[in-house]
């Protein structure tokens, strides 16, 4: 009865630790773009998705245009104004065209900047070209290396669009046109060089399906194909630019994550056990295709990185837990995985997928649900704080600061000094740790069996019921009582008289 009790207790401490780590659970719903299209948003885009954030985007420009105009026209009205009058006396011209022309800088001064104010996006490269040293050059291996791969790529491209005939030729000539008009671009800013990329993938898509009438299918693979002659030209320009702040993310996302190297699966719920060699191995090829996301040049290639990471989380959690992971278990050990690997320019990588990928990628499919996941675990970590590891605000400083570092509790980890009643009480806890465990799956499953049975019941009585209501029934009048045989048949004369006696002589 003591032990039922105490595992009731932990069971119920568990699930109030699970309810406070609201930091770690997400919706679905909340992966979704926040205009509810149904796409998935993205925090770079603000909770939009791609569609979404580029109509807003529009918006916001089309009217930052309008004021524009509206300012150049009021300004042109007010020099008339101030030309008519100066006609009057020469002395007067002098003075009202300097106050003109100091109201007109001061409205150029206070006039909110374009769309980027809105956006809270980098200013532009013009501006900050002169505040950057010119960057050193890479050197001559890495040239090469670069050069061969962007060879190897063109080939392929080519021989890819020789399947396509007519439809090919002027796919690679819009292509063409599109990297002539980027070189003559590169004093844009990210933001609007991103804006380019985007616009281009609309294009090509929408010729692809209306004008050369191409299959869907043909049309996925043409964009991923035109993606990857694309970017790969693009990369070493586009990738973390000097213009932007995607470095000093980098670097703080890379501290932040060194500071955190103490936190435990445990603390994260993640229901990983790594003593598993399958288990392990699945953790050591997630943490590999993390890490492998940086070397690729591609969108859709560091995309699929992603994706080969979060499958091996998802078998990870199902060998451990013996059934198909859930998204609640898939986010909290995709943090782990990011904390365990500190992935390199995480913040690089996410930047550039976000801006130059073929935006279907992003918006549906498995590739956008882990991108968006992978979003939301690196914004959980650049926020985590005590509460989401439920530890005091005492312990978690003295944990970041490095003073201290949680108790390891595992039988391997301890010195051989250590006395063996140390080594059997923390066995013990591991067992109970196992026991509530299993208590918590059989209460959860005896609290779906008996919604089953009361579902079953229900169902039962309703069926009954409109069985009976189909059906009713109807009870019929008693009927008069019969005469007995053997009296007088004086009302009814249709039944047979009595019977009478006979006498038989023996």
């Amino acid at each position: 009865m003591f032990l039922s009790l105490t595992l009731f207790s932990l069971n119920r401490k568990k699930m109030n630790l699970k309810s406070e780590r609201r930091g770690i659970h997400v919706d679905q719903s909340e992966l979704l773009c926040k205009k509810g299209c149904g796409y998935y948003g993205n925090p770079a885009w603000q909770g939009f998705c791609s569609k979404c954030w580029r109509e807003e985007y529009h918006k916001a420009r089309q009217k930052q245009i309008q004021e524009d105009w509206e300012l150049a026209e009021r300004l042109q009205r007010e020099e008339e104004e101030a030309y008519a009058s100066s006609q009057s006396t020469q002395g007067a011209q002098s003075l009202t065209f300097s106050k003109f022309e100091e109201k007109k800088t001061n409205e150029k001064t206070r006039k909110v900047t374009t769309v980027k104010k809105f956006f809270t996006a980098s200013s532009r490269t013009g501006a900050k070209k002169a505040e950057i040293q010119e960057a050193k050059a890479p050197s001559p291996s890495i040239n090469r290396q670069a050069s061969i791969e962007t060879d190897r790529v063109s080939k392929e491209f080519i021989e890819f669009l020789k399947t396509y005939h007519k439809p090919g030729q002027d796919i690679y000539k819009q292509c063409k046109l599109f990297l002539d008009t980027m070189n003559h671009k590169r004093d844009l800013s990210i933001e609007e060089q991103s804006e380019c990329a985007q616009d281009f993938y609309q294009n090509v898509a929408e010729k692809l399906q209306t004008r050369w009438k191409v299959p869907p299918e043909k049309v996925e693979k043409a964009m991923d194909q035109i993606e990857k002659y694309i970017m790969t030209r693009q990369y070493k320009y586009v990738f973390c630019p000097e213009t932007t702040d995607d470095e000093k993310k980098d670097l703080a996302v890379q501290k932040r994550i060194r500071a955190l190297h103490w936190v435990t699966p445990q603390m994260l719920c993640v229901p990983v056990n790594e003593e598993i060699p399958e288990v392990s191995d699945m953790v050591v090829k997630a943490i590999t295709d993390i890490i492998e996301m940086d070397s690729k040049r591609v969108p859709r290639d560091k995309l699929a990185c992603i994706t080969k990471c979060s499958k091996h989380i998802f078998n990870a959690i199902k060998i451990t837990k013996n059934e198909p992971a859930s998204a609640d278990d898939f986010l909290p050990t995709l943090i782990y995985i990011v904390l365990k690997g500190n992935p390199p320019r995480l913040q690089s990588n996410i930047q550039y997928i976000t801006r130059f990928c073929n935006p279907s990628r992003l918006m549906t499919g498995e590739d956008g649900y882990y991108f968006t996941n992978l979003c939301c675990a690196v914004a959980f970590i650049e926020k985590l704080d005590a509460q989401s590891l439920n530890l005091s605000q005492e312990d978690f400083d003295r944990f970041m600061t490095g003073q201290t570092s949680p108790k390891k509790q595992e039988s391997d980890s301890f010195s051989p000094d250590v006395c063996l009643g140390v080594k059997q009480m923390y066995k013990n806890l591991d067992l109970l740790s196992q026991l509530n465990e299993r208590q918590e799956r059989i209460v959860n499953e005896a609290k779906k069996l008996e919604k089953d049975l009361i579902d079953w019941t229900d169902g039962i009585t309703k069926e009954v019921q409109d069985i009976v209501e189909k059906y009713p029934l109807e009870i019929k009048p008693k009927n008069q009582a019969l005469a007995a045989i053997d009296s007088e048949n004086v009302e009814n004369d249709k039944l047979p008289p009595p019977l009478q006696p006979q006498v038989y002589a023996g």
